[in-house]
């Protein structure tokens, strides 16, 4: 039976991931820091993917238990909103501790495995923030421009050893992350007006979203398939929007995207 060992999968995009993976025939472990609260079928295992020797132990486990790991999907993370100004800088190294630093712990402690067995599909979550960088999520927006950057460079560091790396990257999504995401800043400053406004209008967007289930397919599918793109995203809207930013002047694109959200 084929493994997945999937990060953050205690709930949003990361249990619709466990629920696919699972029902197309994956053995499938969950990595969270939370108690065990997964499904029948979804094995958990405790882990922060800022704990490096908590990582080292979990996969040890599966490789150990199952002899191998066909796939390893980084979901974990977390989103702050804020001002770059205003933004304490221990909040904005804590955003990428965990969304880009927490995948590289992951990736790390994975690839001995897939490299010896000679096989294996690693799919980070990125996000449309990249293509489409959001003013007052500048922090996250960056954390996953770092994952595509990095998955990038990755995929052409292990293909000679049957490894694939592939990014999807979402757009708005209906899950907890929306109230989960942490406001940076609790002092008055001059870009509150503006600030509220541009939450408003990205939770309800959010709220408005895709369902989780979507994503996973999407996910699913850059696990599995072989021809596809490194960089990836799901819904004809965002397929749209991907194709605009590359193709119109990234002053334009930069400007549209203010208009929506920071006026």
């Amino acid at each position: 039976m084929k493994v997945a060992v999937i990060t953050g999968g205690s709930s949003g995009i990361g249990l619709a991931c466990c629920r696919t993976f699972r029902e197309k025939g994956y053995k499938v472990y969950e990595c969270s820091r939370r108690e065990n609260t997964c499904e029948s079928g979804i094995i958990h295992l405790q882990a922060d993917v800022t704990d490096e020797e908590s990582i080292r132990t979990a996969f040890n486990h599966v490789f150990e238990t199952e002899g191998r790991i066909d796939v390893l999907v980084n979901n974990a993370g977390f989103g702050i909103a804020g001002s770059i100004e205003y933004t304490d800088l221990n909040d904005a190294k804590r955003q990428f501790d965990v969304n880009f630093f927490g995948t590289v712990v992951c990736i790390q402690q994975v690839l001995p495995f897939m490299r010896k067995q000679g096989f294996g599909s690693i799919v980070n979550i990125s996000s449309m923030a990249v293509p489409l960088a959001i003013p007052f999520q500048a922090f996250y927006s960056a954390s996953k421009a770092a994952i595509n950057s990095l998955t990038l460079s990755l995929a052409n560091e292990v293909r000679p050893f049957g490894i694939s790396v592939r990014a999807v990257m979402p757009g708005d999504v209906k899950t907890g992350f929306t109230a989960a995401r942490e406001k940076t800043s609790e002092q008055s400053t001059p870009y509150d007006t503006v600030l509220a406004k541009s939450l408003a209008v990205m939770e309800h967007d959010e709220q408005n979203g895709m369902p989780p289930q979507a994503i996973a397919e999407a996910v699913f599918k850059a696990a599995t398939k072989k021809n596809m793109k490194p960089l990836s995203t799901k819904g004809a809207q965002y397929h749209l929007f991907a194709g605009l930013s590359k193709v119109l002047p990234t002053s334009l694109v930069n400007r549209i995207v203010g208009m929506i959200y920071a006026k």
